[in-house]
Order: structure tokens, then C-alpha cells, then sequence
């Protein structure tokens, strides 16, 4: 069941580990996660490879990797620190907002920003606007030649490192129809900075809130037409979900290793723990789960390589992938014993970011709520 990887897609991979235990050791994930910080320097050495442009395409700047193979590169990455990953994932994200529904422009104009090496974030939740992307109260209004933005944004990945974020505001009261996109650029007066969320997992990725007080924005700021922000928010989150879930595949992944290593490592009554039936059955159902969430990942990311929508299979395989995750790091916790529930092993940690992403980018209700109205188009008469 194990993928068959081209002979380019192994070298992807390598560069990626060679990556990781240089610059990811364990001593400096326990340093970051510890402190909950994330400091620009950190990413330098990923910047300087190109590691934040691959997914964006040549005529951008970028690597123009498919989705299949940048995910490979992810996964492994993120077997190192998810939120390490998550942060570089995040520019391409909102540069995908632009790119869907944006002008070749305004697409050249985001993707100049962030190719030296600075970083983007995309923001739509409040404190009252998660899952109900209708609730969000957040404003633009026109004036002339410009938009006058107010309100406070939540939640927003990288939105303390980023230099250019895409913004959903309220144009209209017409509900999820009065939403739209904007492209801002950090430096413009009136944008307020909250602090570094301290975040249970993911420690490594920012998280801040973000403020917004008569913050003029161009009117050609504007991604595509008024009204049209739900649709690009959806667009977006149908991306990000995939790549979501192949972080996790990667904590998955590291979590199996860990627990394997240390049940051939540790004895009890004269013998390896993972000579014990519970001990097996546990890896056992670790090892199935990462491959068959692997191959939902990897079938997912094949789909946007073809331009097919996934709104359900995007949301089938975060559902599902960041579920099970929870059972495998649970498990390799578990495996560990009390070892396992200190931080002297990494797989409390895993344990911890995974849980975040059950949460990010739609909570797993939403995904149950989606999949189900998918599911039920198709028998209607």
C-alpha cells in the first residue's frame, strides 16, 4: 500500500529530511515549542533553499511543484514540527486566493512580496464569526477610489510575521453574499498586531489577532468582485484543508516511529514491550492508519493537480486524516507509558499539534455538515 514514489518525488523527500535534521533538531523544536515562539530566523535556511515558494507556480517566481509532490515535501517536514511546516504553507494559500479569483496583476504583485522571503497570512475568523462565516462583522466600505476597513480579526496563521494578508470584510449585510476579499498590505496605518496566542500545540506557528481602524485600502485592492469573498474563502479553505491534512500524515508518521523505537527498546518481564499482543495490536492500527491516510492525502492532492473539485473529498480526507491522528499519537503516548506523558519524548507534543488540527481551517463538524449536504445533492430528484 505504500506509495510508489518517482525517482524526483524521492529526491523531494530527502532534501526534505537533509532539511530537517540540520536545521529541525530535536533541541531546537523543544526550545521554540517550550518558549512558544517563532522567530523569523528560524526560517532563514528554508527561505534561502526556497522551501516558502514551491507550490507557487514559475511565472510567479516559484518551484511550480504539483500538489502531489509539495505535499511530500510537507509531510516530511512536518515529522520534524507541523507548525514549522504550517507556516510555510500558508503564504501559497492566500497567494491562491489571488490566483483564483484576482488578476495575473494583483497575482504578480502578491508573489513579488513574498519570493524574497517574507510571508503572508490569510484572515477571515472573529471572535464571533468561526464556523458561521456569516456572523463576521468586520467592514469595508467604499469611498471614492478606496476602502475604509474596521473591525477585529481572530485566529490569523502568521498574521504577526506576514507582510501582506488577504482580508474578508463586509461590504454588504446581504449575509455570506456580503463578504469580500481584500489584498492588504501590512504597513498601512490603522492595522493593529495582538500578541502570539499561547496555543496549547502548533507552537511553532504564529497566531495572533489582528485589529483594523480606518485602514484605507485601494479600491483595485479588491480580489475579484463584492459579494464574491465567501466563494474565494471556500476555494482557499478547500486547499488548505488538504494541506492540513498532510501535515498531520506527518506527525502520524513520526509518532509510529517513536512509539515502534521505544517498544523494541524498552523491557519488561525479560523482554521487549513490543513483543506484547496490546503493544502490537497498538502499532498495528498505527501503521494501517498512516497508510491509508497517506493514500486519501495523496488521491486528494492528485484531484487539484487536475483542476477537480474537492469540496467533498477535501473535507472526506480532513476529516478522517486528522481524527485517526488523534488515536496514533494517543497511542504512541500510550505505548510510552509515563515517559510517554512527560516532555522528555516528543510524542506528547505530537500529541498536542494534532489536536489543533482538528480545529484549523473548518472544525470537523463543519467537515461532517459539508460532506453530508455533498452527499445528499446526489439523490436529490
Amino acid at each position: 500500500m505504500t506509495l510508489l514514489y518517482t525517482q524526483a518525488q524521492k529526491e523531494y523527500i530527502h532534501l526534505a529530511q537533509e532539511f530537517g535534521d540540520r536545521y529541525l533538531t530535536p533541541e531546537i523544536i523543544k526550545k521554540y515549542d517550550l518558549k512558544g515562539d517563532c522567530p523569523s530566523s528560524l526560517f532563514e535556511p528554508a527561505i534561502k533553499i526556497g522551501l516558502h515558494m514551491l507550490e507557487i507556480p514559475r511565472e510567479y517566481g516559484g518551484a511550480g511543484l504539483s500538489y502531489e509532490d509539495s505535499a511530500l515535501v510537507f509531510e516530511k517536514l512536518a515529522e520534524y514540527d507541523a507548525g514549522y511546516a504550517l507556516t510555510l504553507i500558508t503564504s501559497f494559500v492566500a497567494l491562491r486566493c489571488v490566483m483564483l479569483a484576482g488578476t495575473e496583476e494583483q497575482a504578480q504583485r502578491f508573489a513579488d512580496v513574498i519570493r524574497p522571503g517574507r510571508f503572508a497570512a490569510f484572515t477571515m475568523s472573529e471572535a464571533d464569526a468561526g464556523s458561521d462565516a456569516g456572523s463576521v462583522k468586520a467592514t469595508a466600505v467604499r469611498q471614492g477610489n478606496e476602502y475604509i476597513l474596521n473591525g477585529n480579526k481572530a485566529f490569523a496563521t502568521n498574521g504577526g510575521i506576514a507582510d501582506i494578508f488577504i482580508g474578508i470584510f463586509r461590504t454588504s449585510n446581504n449575509g455570506n453574499h456580503g463578504l469580500s476579499a481584500f489584498m492588504i498590505d501590512k504597513n498601512t496605518p490603522g492595522i493593529w498586531v495582538g500578541k502570539h496566542e499561547d496555543k496549547m500545540g502548533l507552537r511553532l506557528s504564529n497566531t495572533v489577532p489582528l485589529g483594523f481602524k480606518n485602514v484605507h485600502v485601494p479600491a483595485e485592492n479588491l480580489i475579484g468582485q463584492e459579494g464574491r469573498g465567501i466563494n474565494i474563502a471556500l476555494n482557499s479553505l478547500n486547499l488548505s484543508r488538504a494541506y492540513v491534512s498532510t501535515l498531520t500524515v506527518g506527525v502520524m508518521q513520526r509518532a509510529l516511529n517513536e512509539a515502534a523505537k521505544y517498544a523494541n527498546q524498552r523491557e519488561q518481564f525479560n523482554q521487549p514491550i513490543s513483543q506484547f499482543e496490546s503493544v502490537q495490536n497498538m502499532l498495528a492500527n498505527m501503521a494501517t492508519a498512516v497508510e491509508t491516510a497517506r493514500l486519501l492525502v495523496n488521491n486528494t492532492m492528485k484531484m487539484m493537480d487536475k483542476d477537480l473539485s474537492v469540496r467533498q473529498e477535501g473535507a472526506m480526507t480532513k476529516l478522517y486524516v486528522t481524527d485517526v491522528a488523534q488515536k496514533v499519537t494517543s497511542d504512541a503516548v500510550q505505548i510510552l507509558g509515563g515517559y510517554g506523558y512527560t516532555r522528555a519524548y516528543p510524542v506528547e507534543k505530537l500529541m498536542r499539534d494534532v489536536k489543533g488540527f482538528q480545529i484549523l481551517e473548518g472544525t470537523n463538524e463543519i467537515q461532517r455538515m459539508t460532506i453530508a449536504r455533498e452527499v445528499s445533492k446526489k439523490y436529490l430528484d
